[in-house]
């Protein structure tokens, strides 16, 4: 496979390329070391597409997943409280959990337990390889990738998307590259408030 298109988001490649050349130069690797016509295995069941063959969603993510927990990669997680209390939540959102729970402990309220989690973390870099819903492309985007930032466990995000041409080659739903920039670039230049690099690739 191969990247097509890149977007740095507050500077999200900037800090890539002076900090982390060489783990930059790794999630390239990765991508390009991707058959992409390796990928197109799964027989189509809708009306527009019937019987034909197109691009797997599940086996793009299993070669990913593959390539990148061999090069150390490993899932992340982040924890915090919630409640139903707004002001509650604005006071306790930048606590650490353990310090969110008794606030809201002694506040009389009943915390609930939360998370965010992200499929590949390293050096404090998180990355998301988005070939599902569109909808799972926002919530990386402005929430998960924020999380991770504002809990301080990484210094930039990455989203990995299909281009529209690649997209176009799968089943209807997944979000693309064009698509997702749109949708970054109109809530202006400090939303989502994290580094990011979107990468759109193609086969």
């Amino acid at each position: 496979m191969k990247i097509v298109e890149t977007y740095s988001h507050l500077n999200g490649l900037e800090f890539l390329l002076v900090h982390k050349p060489k783990l930059w130069k790794e999630i390239q690797d990765v991508i390009h070391d991707i058959e992409g016509e390796h990928c197109k295995v799964k027989v189509s069941k809708e009306k527009r597409t019937l019987d034909k063959l197109l691009y797997s969603p599940v086996e793009m993510n299993r070669q990913f997943k593959e390539r990148l927990v061999a090069k150390s990669w490993k899932e992340g997680r982040v924890n915090y409280w919630v409640t139903s209390d707004r002001k509650l939540i604005q006071q306790t959102k930048n606590m650490p959990a353990d310090e969110q729970k008794q606030q809201i402990e002694k506040s009389g309220r009943t915390p609930i337990l939360s998370y965010n989690q992200t499929d590949f973390v390293k050096e404090r870099v998180a990355m998301e390889v988005q070939f599902g819903k569109y909808a799972f492309v926002a919530y990386d985007l402005f929430v998960k990738h924020l999380a991770f930032f504002i809990s301080d466990k990484i210094d930039v995000g990455i989203e990995i998307l299909p281009m529209k041409s690649l997209q176009a080659q799968m089943s209807s739903g997944p979000g693309y590259y064009e698509g997702e920039l749109y949708n970054v670039l109109r809530q202006g230049r400090g939303v989502p408030a994290v580094p990011l690099v979107i990468i759109g690739i193609d086969v």
